[in-house]
């Protein structure tokens, strides 16, 4: 409880550093990246050392959970073979050739330790390469290749790490036992989270409050996470998994969940984010003073590991993605381009510290854990090093190749197709309706008036803006309509403060004007 201030501080400095990075368009997490190590050299401000479990239990399942209910699963099958290249097979490959260099740069480590680092830095972190590719309109299928990387490779990399970890403390392990532990990884985790999902959409379709629905979807993450790991399952790939079958079935929940979680999550994702990567930039201080007197060699140490992650990376997307392509013309080509952002897009986060805390100071015959400040100091360079590398260039490599989405023009398309059946369908049903009961005429029209005003706003965004033409009648339509709803909101307020009626009664109008107000807005 004592370090309970400190934590507050921290979140109100992160959220007012992200305020301001996003005030002036900057990368967010290359700011807070900054600012941390700004800071963690200003006198009087407190060693926010990373608490591993904190990280791996309460900040990871809700940040991977929140990604996986808004990813595509029609996009993840279509992109299943680069996804399963970037999350299993780079990963394995950099924590293997990211292991041996470090082994052969610091002779007093040993190969397992070395292993460990490896496993420490092969996981990429997209969290900051999205928010840079939505920011900049990154094409969906390259969106969709590094979000579904980054919500698999965890796992990946967790139960490497595990391995090797076991390996070194002498626990026993085998390559067999290690072959083991994947497959255990990898079934249970699909197995806790696919029971996870399943179990969590039967109960939230049994309930009929809305806010006990949202209460139940918050613990999902959680409850994934701490029952995969209990049997010795991946964790992260049991939220992953929880969150993507959840996801897919949210159309079929009641629209307030839907409202309500959708706002917990982006909020949530909001402060998370600001914490993991202003807590990146505050680990400077406190890693350096573990490795006093070895500065320089394990600086060039790092630089070396830097391109070694970054040169793996880059050489794998072009071999299992690319070069296939060229070789046997098999599917639809990629654009080099799309993959040279993805081979770029390889910055390190918060889980590599993680892990690299967790380490335990000891091995199973009570000697110490072999180079254990080297290992904690190196995976922070590289974390430092790829973040500030990728984050500074990404944005402008993707203005230098001109990678950008088109998909507007066929999703508005798309849209209006399914808006006028919609609307079609809405009519007919209103038809039905009206032959068995008779309902006002105004009654009728006005909802035939909105069947069709919805599907009209979708064919509008075919055409030219209102800049080339005008208002359009939709676009009048919200402009009034908002400020009609700004006269009803003013006049509950100052019978509000007149005391003409009570603060319940506001609370519960200003409900109903606001769901239509942000409608406006989503039109």
């Amino acid at each position: 409880m004592h370090q309970f201030p400190q934590l507050m501080v921290l979140l109100a400095v992160a959220l007012a550093i992200t305020a301001f990075a996003r005030r002036w368009g900057l990368s967010e997490p290359l700011v807070l990246v900054l600012a941390g190590l700004v800071l963690s050299f200003v006198p009087g401000v407190p060693d926010y050392s990373i608490n591993p479990e904190l990280i791996l239990v309460l900040v990871l399942p809700p940040l991977l959970y929140s990604a996986a209910l808004t990813s595509s699963t029609l996009g993840f099958r279509a992109n299943a073979r680069p996804i399963g290249s970037l999350a299993l097979g780079a990963v394995l490959v950099t924590t293997l050739v990211t292991g041996l260099v470090a082994w052969w740069l610091v002779p007093a480590m040993p190969l397992g330790a070395a292993l460990v680092l490896g496993a420490v830095v092969a996981p990429p972190d997209a969290v900051a390469a999205a928010s840079i590719g939505r920011r900049l309109g990154l094409p969906r299928k390259v969106m969709t290749v590094l979000s579904g990387e980054s919500l698999v490779n965890d796992a990946t990399a967790l139960t490497a790490y595990r391995v090797a970890v076991a390996t070194v403390v002498g626990t026993g392990y085998s390559p067999a036992a290690g072959v083991g532990s994947f497959l255990l990884a990898a079934v249970g985790g699909l197995a806790v989270g696919f029971a996870v999902g399943w179990v969590v959409h039967r109960l939230r379709r049994a309930l009929t409050d809305g806010l006990l629905e949202s209460a139940a979807g918050l613990l999902v993450p959680f409850a994934a996470y701490l029952l995969a790991e209990e049997i010795n399952a991946s964790g992260v790939l049991a939220v992953v998994v929880a969150g993507l079958y959840l996801g897919q079935r949210a159309p079929t929940g009641s629209a307030s969940v839907r409202l309500q979680d959708r706002a917990v999550w982006l909020s949530a994702d909001t402060l998370l984010e600001a914490l993991v990567f202003a807590l990146i930039g505050l680990q400077l201080r406190g890693v350096t003073e573990g490795v006093a007197g070895q500065l320089g060699p394990l600086v060039l140490v790092g630089l070396a590991l830097t391109a070694t992650v970054v040169l793996v990376r880059a050489l794998w997307v072009f071999t299992t993605m690319q070069l296939p392509e060229l070789l046997f013309r098999r599917g639809e080509p990629t654009p080099w381009r799309y993959g040279a952002v993805v081979s770029w897009a390889g910055m390190r986060g918060v889980v590599s510290l993680a892990a690299a805390a967790a380490i335990p100071h000891f091995t199973s015959t009570g000697a110490l854990f072999p180079q254990r400040p080297q290992v904690l100091f190196l995976a922070f360079f590289v974390t430092l090093g790829t973040l500030l590398l990728h984050g500074a260039t990404l944005p402008w490599m993707i203005r230098a190749l001109g990678v950008r989405g088109q998909e507007n023009y066929t999703d508005a398309l798309a849209e209006a197709e399914a808006a006028h059946n919609a609307a079609l369908a809405a009519r007919r049903r209103l038809e039905e309706l009206s032959e068995n009961e008779t309902p006002p005429e105004e009654v009728t029209d006005h909802l035939r008036r909105a069947a069709e005003r919805r599907s009209n706003r979708a064919w509008e965004r075919l055409g030219r803006s209102d800049a080339e033409v005008g208002e359009s009648p939709s676009a009048a339509y919200r402009r009034l309509r908002a400020e009609m709803l700004a006269a009803e909101r003013d006049v509950f307020v100052r019978f509000r403060d007149e005391g003409r009626i009570d603060d319940e009664v506001l609370r519960r109008v200003l409900h109903e004007l606001d769901l239509e107000d942000v409608m406006l807005q989503r039109e």
